[in-house]
């Protein structure tokens, strides 16, 4: 019996695609019957590991390039039909806090309260989410008892699990967020999911 197909959705909250991405993954999950596991990365580490920077810094003083995937990012929210996303002021957000406590959260059995708060506070009603005192408060008004996953999220095993995931990204060949991987292949950016789906589709006939 051959093992079932892994399909993996790499994030790290700071990325605004990343948001876009991950709002459109339950209808690929619908229609292909494949569930994404969802792995935890931190951005910052990938790009010092890569030598990759932000698109706000590499975009920074090119002519019409910026302007373009403004577009592109605008056509991706009509096709999906997107209604809750918001620039956040704040950005950008460093996301180790965060990024810490979506893996302490997974430990505790909280992920799925805690990345919908945390993608809420970030991109829908979006907060200086680096400053721990919003943040505190920020996870408090959806419910979640925060004070725990900060404590965990300090805890060696959270740190290292953070660490591991990240370089383990890089070395499959990642170089930002959002990155996908069905199986053993790779795809960057919200605008491959139709790929994404079409990879699932045809590694799963």
């Amino acid at each position: 019996m051959p093992s079932p197909l892994k399909v993996e959705f790499q994030f790290d909250f700071g990325s605004p695609n990343a948001y876009l991405a991950q709002l459109v993954i339950p209808s690929i999950e619908r229609r292909t019957g494949v569930k994404f596991e969802y792995v935890p990365v931190l951005l910052g580490g990938i790009y010092k590991a890569t030598g990759n920077r932000s698109p706000a810094e590499s975009l920074r003083g090119i002519k019409n390039k910026p302007e373009y995937m403004a577009l592109e990012t605008q056509r991706f929210i009509r096709r999906h039909n997107i209604t809750t996303f918001h620039q956040n002021p704040f950005f950008p957000v460093n996301t180790l806090m965060l990024m810490r406590g979506a893996v302490a959260a997974q430990f505790e059995g909280l992920f799925e309260p805690y990345f919908r708060a945390a993608y809420h506070h970030m991109w829908e009603e979006p907060k200086k989410m680096d400053d721990i005192e919003v943040f505190r408060a920020a996870f408090k008004s959806s419910g979640l008892d925060i004070d725990r996953l900060i404590a965990r999220a300090q805890q060696d095993d959270v740190k290292k699990r953070l660490i591991d995931l990240t370089a383990d990204a890089v070395n499959r060949g990642a170089f930002g967020s959002p990155t996908f991987f069905v199986g053993d292949e790779m795809f960057f950016g919200k605008d491959q999911l139709r790929d994404v789906e079409e990879c699932i589709v045809e590694q799963t006939r």
